[in-house]
């Protein structure tokens, strides 16, 4: 056990040593890799921090359905209880406007009030406002009910705003699929970067490597420094871009409270939690070693 800790700890030394021997080159590459990684972690900052103000939003799709102008009261209540029992588990909430109430509130408008005090009647219909639960097809299951409802003999016109869902899923969809591009760039520059770093150390401690070989030095013992190297640099780097993320934040939320304060309220950008910061440091170090064990295999047969 002391052995194999010894042999560590000499590893972990000579990867510190060929970090501090280049400092130009190894600067260079961490902010390479930190500037990447600074990337997704503003942008988690930026959902994390816009989900509660998301959460606000209203984003089940609203059903209206304009009865018969002949249909009584009584009716349109009876429609709109066939509605609850019937879809019970796909609505939330069910609500009848009455034709009176539809006429005040145009009339309170200014555009309109003139307009329909002309007018001899109330020439509006009763109606049904429909909120829908959570879907996972929600446009589909919102066009699905409303040609279903317009089949009703009572039912005069249906309305709903399955092209605005439509245009919600499209954009969530764009995000996602963008997110997930970003995070395979972000793989592959790392990747790419550790990479061609081990290969320049392993070609410049070449003719060590060979004298190493040849006084009986194993594959582990030749390879481990790298390996280490690799995880520094990405352990580094990672570090570096959690503080240029923090350094960013600093004017965004600056300028996000002015813009925020002309509409009455207040949005601050944080980072992820330290323990998702502390993960992404891990996984950023582990794949850096993986990629070091690459370079060093395919760059150390000689």
């Amino acid at each position: 056990m002391k052995r194999w800790l010894r042999q560590h700890r000499y590893a972990l030394q000579v990867a510190v040593r060929r970090l501090l021997s280049q400092p130009f080159s190894s600067l260079a590459n961490v902010l390479v890799i930190a500037l990447t990684l600074s990337v997704p972690i503003m942008g988690a900052s930026i959902l994390q921090s816009a989900e509660p103000v998301a959460r606000e939003m209203p984003v089940s799709p609203e059903i209206t359905l304009f009865m018969n102008p002949e249909a009584d009261r009584q009716t349109t209540q009876e429609t709109a209880e066939k509605i609850r029992g019937e879809h019970a588990d796909e609505v939330s909430s069910v609500r009848v406007v009455a034709r009176e109430q539809a006429l005040d509130t145009l009339k309170s408008h200014p555009n309109w009030g003139d307009a329909l005090a002309a007018l001899p009647g109330n020439p509006l219909p009763d109606s049904i406002v429909i909120t829908l639960n959570e879907h996972t097809n929600l446009a589909g299951h919102a066009d699905e009910l409303a040609s279903q409802w317009q089949q009703w003999p009572d039912v005069d016109l249906v309305q709903h705003d399955s092209a605005w869902v439509q245009r919600l899923e499209a954009i969530l969809q764009f995000i996602r699929i963008g997110l997930a591009l970003l995070a395979a760039g972000v793989v592959l520059v790392v990747l790419a970067t550790i990479f061609n770093t081990v290969r320049l150390q392993a070609l410049t401690q070449r003719e060590e490597i060979a004298v190493a070989r040849l006084v009986g030095a194993t594959e582990s013992f030749v390879r481990r420094p790298f390996l280490y190297l690799g995880a520094l640099t990405g352990l580094i780097s990672a570090l570096a871009a959690v503080g240029l993320a923090r350094l960013a934040l600093t004017p965004l939320n600056a300028a996000l409270d002015r813009l925020a304060s002309t509409y009455g309220t207040q949005l601050q950008l944080v980072l992820p939690d330290p323990a998702s910061l502390a993960l992404t440091a891990i996984v950023v170090s582990i794949l850096a070693a993986f990629s070091a064990r690459w370079s060093v295999t395919r760059n150390t047969r000689f």
